[in-house]
């Protein structure tokens, strides 16, 4: 499997999303819910918003935590003093466990991300035992995603190279409302349930919303492999768009995700 995400630095990331990461995995762990005693496993870990979350819950017994990305998976390593939090670089569409072997299997941001979505939902039911939940989440980058939506809807008007990276965008896998609920049902999943998780991403100026599309990391910063010239009118494009006619300083965007949850019979 390879994934559509493009990372070069764990800090970049931080930047991009995992700040915002770590605002919606609570309400995350809210919507799936959690019980004492429980081996929960994290799939598509990143740098570990999701699994540190879980581990605030001092009466888990086990949480392991999988990421393709040996940059993330190094990240999450080093940040992790939770001796029940084992971490390891793996494919989210062939598991390395056993079947049944945990009470939830849980994804926050990734599905999205995994070209073949419902092999990796099929994955998690696999390793999760019977009664016990599977849960995942996703931005609903077409119309949930206010401040991305800014720079994509800027550049989609400069060229046609920023339409089709739109279209791309904005039709990513489960993003669409409905799509992950049929999945999970497809891929025999009982009691599925889907509902919106809203946080607000907050930025104190333009450079701290810019810095890590710049620095060419996410699915937008992929979009940057731009010549000199053309960054240059995308910058001063996208900045405009944020400051839209007022000084530079802070702003504030709503976003909302796709949750949906199910059990395994």
């Amino acid at each position: 499997m390879t994934s559509s995400f493009t990372v070069h630095a764990a800090s970049g990331y931080e930047q991009l999303m995992g700040r915002w990461s770590r605002r919606l995995a609570p309400k995350f762990i809210d919507f799936a819910g959690l019980a004492g005693g429980e081996k929960v496993l994290d799939v598509g870990c990143g740098t570990g918003s999701l699994t540190f979350e879980l581990a605030k819950s001092g009466d888990l017994a086990e949480i392991q935590a999988i990421d393709f990305s040996p940059i993330f998976v190094a990240a999450a390593k080093e940040r992790n003093t939770d001796p029940r939090v084992t971490i390891q670089q793996a494919d989210a569409t062939a598991l390395p466990f056993a079947d049944n072997a945990f009470d939830r299997a849980l994804a926050l941001l990734v599905l999205h991300f995994v070209p073949e979505a419902a092999k990796a939902v099929a994955e998690m039911r696999r390793v999760t035992r019977p009664g016990g939940v599977v849960a995942a989440v996703v931005w609903d980058h077409y119309g949930g995603m206010a401040g991305m939506r800014m720079m994509i809807d800027t550049v989609a008007a400069l060229s046609e190279s920023g339409r089709q990276m739109r279209s791309r965008y904005c039709f990513q896998p489960m993003v669409q409302p409905g799509e992950m609920k049929r999945t999970f049902v497809e891929q025999g999943l009982a009691d599925v349930t889907e509902a919106e998780l809203m946080i607000r991403m907050d930025y104190a100026d333009f450079d701290d919303f810019w810095a890590p599309i710049g620095a060419g990391e996410g699915p937008l910063g992929r979009y940057m492999t731009l010549d000199a010239a053309e960054r240059e009118r995308v910058e001063a494009a996208v900045r405009d768009a944020y400051q839209a006619g007022r000084p530079d300083g802070p702003r504030s965007f709503a976003n909302v995700a796709w949750a949906c949850r199910g059990i395994v019979p």
